[in-house]
């Protein structure tokens, strides 16, 4: 059965759990929330046991995964085993593998297949045997005129008692990122009073929380947002942020994405990176995004161009270390940005 991430919960709640999920969509948000769902019920139904695949290299082993359908549980009488799959394209030996699995699922195993970006030409003969024998589960982006009742939607979930103008100045300020969004109102639950939120209670709110921004600055430019970054950028220099108090993370952030651009440059597991680099699965999207936006020698260039900055801010080279940072910002942001920086 195809579904939608808002039906899924009422789908968990009402069945038990079923043999195979596949979740997949351009909207990371809603693929990692409808995928922890599926998490939850497994664990609550007794699949005590997980088991995670990496299936992004080009050398992954799809025998080895279909060796463990079959394979006794080593720890438990219950498991779930987890196939990542970031280009939901399978491949041809990829597909035999999942269509006789779900031919003939095993009864004390389920799967759950969490893919990147869906449509039409990412399915085919496996993703209509996994809608038989479990669900599809399609992470579709919210619309532009969708957001402040997604919004609204989540506010009240949260406990959050909002007008429909503190919902509209919520949903201009995060233009359309749900990640962005959520963030916003984690934030809300701590600082509101319980008091019915207008629009300028709301901006009063979201100001305090201003000081978190530091935090979302580099993704905002690893999502490919580089307008939003040029203005969250101008917002920390407002309000006296010090460009050296920024670096340690942007310098971090951009070592990583590096080491992670090489891995992926000679065909390596990125999954195992990510997992040395200690990188978060609902961090992961956005470095994907971002890796295939720029080969491995750019992110070696922004990690030395991140330098520069650093020893600007501290008076060791010349410059204007607001600008350049900036640059740079937009640089990553952006495939065809590169002449931004110094040569």
């Amino acid at each position: 059965m195809e579904l939608t991430t808002d039906r899924l919960a009422a789908q968990l709640a009402a069945e038990p759990v079923r043999p195979v999920y596949l979740i997949a969509g351009a909207e990371p948000l809603r693929v990692l929330e409808a995928a922890d769902a599926v998490r939850a019920r497994a664990r609550d139904d007794g699949y005590s046991e997980r088991q995670v695949f990496d299936a992004d290299a080009r050398d992954f082993d799809w025998d080895a995964l279909a060796a463990s359908f079959n394979a006794p549980s080593l720890f438990a009488s219950r498991r779930l085993i987890e196939l990542r799959l970031p280009t939901t394209k399978p491949g041809k030996e990829g597909s035999a593998a999942l269509i006789e699995y779900c031919t003939a699922p095993p009864g004390d195993t389920a799967l759950l297949i969490v893919g990147g970006d869906w449509s039409r030409q990412h399915g085919g003969k496996w993703s209509e045997a996994v809608a038989r024998a479990g669900h599809l589960v399609v992470a579709w982006p919210v619309k532009p005129h969708e957001l402040p009742g997604w919004i609204g939607s989540r506010l009240r979930v949260r406990g959050i008692r909002a007008d429909a103008g503190a919902v509209q100045r919520l949903a201009a300020r995060v233009e359309g990122n749900l990640l962005a969004a959520a963030q916003e109102i984690d934030k809300l639950v701590l600082l509101h009073d319980g008091a019915v939120l207008d629009g300028d209670r709301m901006d009063a709110l979201v100001a305090d929380a201003a000081r978190f921004d530091v935090f979302r600055l580099l993704d905002a430019a690893m999502n490919g947002e580089g307008a939003l970054a040029v203005r969250m950028l101008a917002g920390l220099r407002a309000e006296g942020e010090a460009v050296p108090a920024l670096m340690g993370m942007v310098v971090m952030e951009l070592t990583r994405a590096a080491s992670l651009a090489r891995v992926q440059a000679r065909g390596g597991n990125l999954g195992a990176e990510f997992k040395a680099q200690r990188v978060w699965d609902s961090k992961q999207a956005v470095y994907r995004r971002a890796l295939q936006r720029h080969p491995a020698a750019a992110w070696e260039r922004f990690v030395v161009e991140a330098g520069r900055v650093d020893r600007i801010a501290k008076g060791r080279a010349a410059g204007d270390a607001w600008q350049v940072l900036e640059r740079l910002l937009v640089a990553i942001a952006e495939r065809d940005a590169l002449r931004l920086l110094a040569s």
